[in-house]
């Protein structure tokens, strides 16, 4: 694994769902690509945090459940891969959704890749692109 040539990614929690609660297939690039080491997901504590919140939604711990899951089997894939950094300082660009904030300012101070589905991230396209985050590249 060489992780030299690692792209840096930043996941928010709906994408972080989709890798492990959802099994969505669409995430399956980005699934491979953080096994061979060709992303470096950054995180914080604050995302884990906010992930732990996350997993104990009534429709989320539902799903978890009918797929025979526990939140800490998430939280073990979070463990694993996520590498921890502290919290960034603010982006020059402010969010609308505060939830989202801490993702995009890890994102523009580590100049990574950040992958969201959420439409207050997704409006912010060209003003994270000013500051040299790609929102939601391809895997290869």
């Amino acid at each position: 694994m060489n992780t030299a040539c690692a792209v840096s990614r930043v996941l928010d929690t709906n994408i972080v769902l989709d890798l492990w609660v959802f099994d969505d297939p669409a995430s399956a690039p980005l699934r491979e690509s953080l096994s061979s080491g060709q992303t470096r997901w950054l995180a914080t504590a604050a995302m884990r945090e906010e992930l732990v919140r996350v997993l104990e939604y009534p429709h989320i711990a539902r799903r978890m459940h009918a797929r025979q899951m526990q939140a800490q089997t998430v939280l073990t894939h979070f463990d694993h891969w996520a590498q921890l950094h502290s919290d960034a300082p603010k982006a020059p660009y402010t969010c609308k959704d505060a939830d989202d904030q801490k993702f995009i300012d890890l994102a523009v101070q580590y100049g990574a890749a950040l992958h969201s589905k959420d439409a207050q991230v997704l409006c912010m396209k060209n003003r994270l692109a000013r500051c040299g985050v790609a929102l939601n590249p391809p895997c290869p």
